[in-house]
């Protein structure tokens, strides 16, 4: 599904990501997690190409990242992404952030790209705010339509770079509830990072990075064993 073969970052001469080696499978729940400028986020970054690897190998889904002929624009469309800061359209309404990705991208019919939205916000509970705007939304709502726009193309891999970050501890209780039942119900491959410690209940693997580099990974009859750690390193 996902595989890091010695892949290496740099923005300019800082070396954020150093000699990554991973490999994540078919529905599996990974937590990526470090100290503020660890290269967390860069290394989610890297699995749509927001941010291109300097050297290495990447594979996404099939897609070899390492070759200029593979198309982004097709990667993009498999690989669903969560922001923390939401990066809704403030001028298109909650439905119309939806339905933009599948009737641009993937071509789909609008009438049935409005089916499939309204579906994705009775899940998350908002069907009823389908004509809203984000200004007129809470951060919680903002996420929560978030992850349906990150859904509305059907993506086998969902990424997230810290989604409960600038939510409070309800709200992001409810968010990590909606992202479990994703992987659960519909076997989405989920990549997660995060300071939320409360997201190693439902990883199966903890990725912990520190500068650059994988320092460890744990499975997930180990991961409780990693939270205390976490907690006093990531405040330190």
């Amino acid at each position: 599904m996902i595989d890091f073969q010695g892949v290496h970052k740099w923005f300019k001469k800082l070396h954020v990501l150093n000699d990554i080696n991973l490999h994540v499978v078919p529905g599996e729940v990974v937590v990526v997690c470090g100290p503020s400028g660890s290269g967390k986020s860069t290394l989610i970054r890297t699995i749509n190409q927001l941010e291109p690897i300097g050297q290495g190998r990447l594979v996404v889904d099939g897609m070899d990242l390492s070759d200029r002929k593979t198309d982004i624009n097709k990667l993009r469309a498999e690989v669903g992404f969560v922001f923390q800061q939401f990066n809704l359209y403030p001028h298109l309404s909650v439905l119309s952030n939806i339905t933009l990705a599948p009737t641009k991208i993937r071509k789909t019919p609008k009438k049935e790209a409005i089916e499939q939205a309204m579906a994705l916000l009775e899940r998350v509970g908002l069907a009823e705010k389908r004509d809203a705007y984000p200004t007129q939304l809470s951060g919680g709502q903002q996420q929560r339509v978030a992850i349906a726009r990150a859904m509305a193309n059907l993506p086998s891999i969902l990424l997230c770079d810290e989604p409960t970050g600038n939510l409070d501890l309800k709200t992001g209780r409810e968010i990590l509830d909606i992202l479990y039942r994703l992987n659960k119900e519909r076997g989405v491959t989920i990549i997660c990072s995060t300071h939320d410690t409360r997201m190693l209940n439902l990883c199966d693997r903890l990725i912990w990075i520190r500068d650059g580099q994988v320092e460890r990974v744990a499975r997930r009859d180990e991961v409780t064993i990693e939270v205390a750690t976490i907690n006093n390193e990531t405040e330190a």
